[in-house]
């Protein structure tokens, strides 16, 4: 919104000028991103406590964990009140890979919140029945890849780059809306599923979406793009007010969500967080990249399909509990030992993702 103004403003003085530079208006939605989740982090805390709209405790998870429950849930909304505020203040509001990323971070959110109102208001278990959940993350997944598809600009946005390589990239055609409704919809579902301990999602998805985050910068730079020969994507550098308005607002978060947990994330974030994330590496067309960047995402959730696989052919379990972060736990690991050890496991996959970029 700040960028319609500039113009104007800088008729009252040359300082707004700086309103021009997305590196700027980056670090400028990050803290205020930041800011917002700080102050409306306690509001938002005490209220959900006034209205006992606590965690529910697994009964058959590890036993450390029922002292959680009553803890304060749906603080996933937090974030996205400070990624929305942000956003909008920030981006140049005529980008449409702004809105896109935008409403699909909204809409999956959407669909967590009705999971945990069913989980919590309903005294429902269950939530949202898994099929109900699953079709609606898919029609707005399929919506989000189909306008992404429409409104690309050349055939190096829908090309398929294949890290460490660069001389390949395969031009996907239609099939680009499939692989781009796979990854917002997995990742949606993969963060959901590593959001089991304090902070052991929300810090993961700051690191990758500010890695992205940078990714869009040079994707949409010209002279970027071209030295690093990756595809160069016309507007992508505003997804870096959205990267910053995530980073910031998921800092705050953590604030709230470190070891002891003052507030849990629940549906309402997770599955926005996974969302935004798939958008972002399929926007600046580095889908693979964030399979290496999120690996703990991926470890989680393919430890929880190798589990239910095995249990269903062989009777037996692979680990003593998935997803993968209990089987740390059983075993006699802290929660603070696993938490952190899955973010220096993030940090270096994070930097390994970055160096594709360059060992091409």
């Amino acid at each position: 919104m700040l960028v319609w103004l500039s113009d104007t403003l800088m008729q009252l003085h040359s300082a707004f000028s700086v309103l021009q530079y997305i590196t700027i208006r980056g670090i400028f939605s990050l803290l205020t991103a930041l800011g917002v989740s700080l102050l409306v982090g306690p509001v938002l805390i005490r209220k959900l406590r006034e209205n006992q709209i606590g965690q529910v405790v697994r009964d058959d998870g590890p036993q450390s964990h029922l002292s959680k429950a009553g803890t304060p849930t749906m603080g996933g909304a937090l974030i996205l009140v400070g990624i929305t505020v942000s956003t909008l203040l920030w981006s140049d509001l005529s980008n449409h890979y702004v809105w896109v990323l935008l409403l699909v971070t909204l809409a999956f959110g959407a669909v967590g919140w009705v999971d945990d109102y069913r989980k919590i208001f309903r005294k429902n278990p269950v939530g949202l029945p898994a099929r109900w959940k699953y079709l609606w993350q898919s029609l707005i997944g399929l919506v989000a890849a189909v306008v992404l598809y429409q409104s690309a600009l050349g055939p190096n946005e829908i090309e398929y780059i294949i890290p460490f390589f660069k001389s390949v990239a395969i031009n996907l055609g239609l099939f680009y809306i499939v692989i781009s409704y796979f990854f917002i919809v997995g990742f949606s579902n993969a963060v959901n599923l590593t959001d089991g301990l304090d902070g052991l999602a929300i810090l993961p998805s700051v690191l990758v979406g500010g890695a992205l985050g940078a990714i869009a910068y040079l994707a949409g730079h010209t002279e970027f793009s071209a030295y690093l020969q990756i595809p160069y994507v016309a507007g992508s550098g505003e997804v870096v007010i959205f990267a910053g308005a995530l980073v910031g607002a998921g800092l705050g978060f953590l604030w709230f969500n470190t070891y002891p947990a003052q507030i849990f994330m629940g549906d309402v974030g997770a599955l926005a967080l996974g969302a935004a994330l798939g958008t972002m590496a399929i926007i600046v067309r580095h889908e693979l990249v964030l399979v290496i960047m999120g690996g703990v995402f991926v470890v989680e959730t393919l430890s929880v399909m190798l589990q239910v696989g095995s249990f269903k052919l062989r009777g037996k379990r692979i680990f003593k509990m998935a997803p993968i972060h209990h089987h740390f736990e059983l075993m006699g690991w802290p929660e603070p030992r696993v938490i952190v050890r899955f973010w220096i496991v993030t940090v270096m996959l994070v930097l390994v993702g970055l160096a594709t970029l360059k060992l091409r």
